[in-house]
């Protein structure tokens, strides 16, 4: 099962690959400014120093007059946290950054790394599932993650208890990538910490986080939109009808990436999960050969045009006469919020909808993003916070 994507705010390096990692790290770390709201203002500013001076102008702007980004000292704490865990920056616009994963909406503007980063290019695939697997489950985790190394793929998972465990350790002689929903030092859960050194040594441990980092449940979403955003595919073995596993096969199509799953029987509620993935178009694999076969013929296969999202065809100018006045940014900013809702709605057709300027509502969008009364997610939409 595999849709296309396309990416609204991320652009393919910063225009300034030698800035320094200070006001990188001051930028991302700096408050109600996340991953998407990092790489709009990098693409408006031109770097994230000028972003930083820009900042408080913005959110004064918004109405809050006591904004300050987040101070140099955090920032430099947060480098020495780093060096203390012998742990690698890697930015976006560092060549090691793993391409696959600048592709994605709102992708990690830094990733804390121990461990060797090309491992996060190595045909990467993920192998993810239940925490409270069965024995069939873990064994074919085991069999699933060991065949795909044996094939040449990287496997990647998110160090959690079941499943994930299972894959990272059969996947230990050909090389694995653990994401982290916490430090790139802080290992959850505590048994997997002999697990987590030797990946350490034989493959790479990730996170987008602070080093020192104690994770917490909101952390683990942004945590498993990067296992499938480093991975070619996802494979599902064994996932509840409800469970973060089926966070990350949501995020693998919104990503475009291809979902697979192993069945399992009806009658087995940790089996409902990649059964309705499989229903709903998944495709159903057995193995490791299965996989593999599928990711060969993919790359064989000519792109669809109908796979891809198509491009919107750009407005006709208009005369700025014409234009419906948005009454001021106070009026602007409150019929931007009277069109949104919980539910996630699409960017561009609101700006298209508010009939203004795309650069005057994004400016408004800013501003509410940066007062926190609306949330930018993956995928270019907008919902009420």
């Amino acid at each position: 099962m595999r849709i296309g994507s396309r990416s609204f705010g991320v652009p393919p390096t910063p225009p300034n690959s030698a800035e320094d990692d200070l006001s990188v790290l001051r930028l991302i770390r700096s408050r109600r400014v996340g991953p998407a709201t990092f790489h709009r203002l990098l693409a408006e500013h031109g770097s994230a120093s000028e972003a930083l001076r820009a900042l408080p102008q913005i959110a004064a702007a918004a109405g809050i007059s006591d904004y300050q980004p987040c101070p140099e000292g955090v920032a430099e704490a947060e480098l020495a946290a780093g060096r203390r865990a012998r742990a690698q920056l890697i930015r976006c616009d560092s060549p090691l950054y793993p391409p696959a994963l600048k592709e994605i909406d709102g992708a990690p503007p830094v990733l804390w790394l121990r461990g060797d980063p090309a491992w996060m290019t190595r045909d990467p695939v993920a192998v993810i599932g239940a925490r409270n697997a069965s024995s069939l489950g873990l064994r074919m985790a085991r069999g699933m993650a060991a065949g795909l190394g044996e094939a040449g793929h990287c496997v990647v998972a998110g160090l959690a208890r079941g499943i994930d465990t299972a894959a990272h350790n059969a996947a230990l002689p050909t090389g694995t990538v653990a994401v982290l929903a916490g430090g790139v030092d802080v290992i959850y859960p505590a048994e997997n910490a002999v697990l987590a050194a030797q990946i350490a040594e034989k493959g790479a441990l990730i996170s987008e986080q602070p080093p020192g980092t104690e994770p917490a449940a909101r952390h683990f979403p942004p945590r498993n939109r990067i296992v499938s955003g480093l991975s070619r595919a996802v494979v599902v073995i064994e996932a509840a009808h409800r469970s973060g596993t089926l966070i990350t096969a949501k995020n693998a199509l919104d990503q475009g990436r291809e979902v697979m799953a192993v069945p399992g029987h009806p009658m087995d509620a940790r089996a409902a999960g990649c059964n309705m993935l499989i229903r709903d178009g998944a495709l159903l694999v057995r193995g490791a050969g299965d996989v593999a076969e599928a990711l060969a013929a993919g790359r064989d296969r000519p792109a669809r045009p109908e796979a891809a999202t198509p491009s919107l065809p750009p407005a006709p100018p208009q005369p700025a006469a014409r234009l419906p006045d948005s009454g001021g940014p106070v009026h602007l900013e409150a019929r931007i919020l009277s069109r949104l809702g919980p539910s996630p709605t699409e960017e561009n057709d609101l700006i298209r909808d508010l009939g203004v300027p795309a650069a005057t509502a994004s400016a408004a969008i800013l501003s509410l993003e940066l007062q926190g009364r609306l949330n930018r997610l993956a995928g270019g939409r907008l919902a009420l916070s």
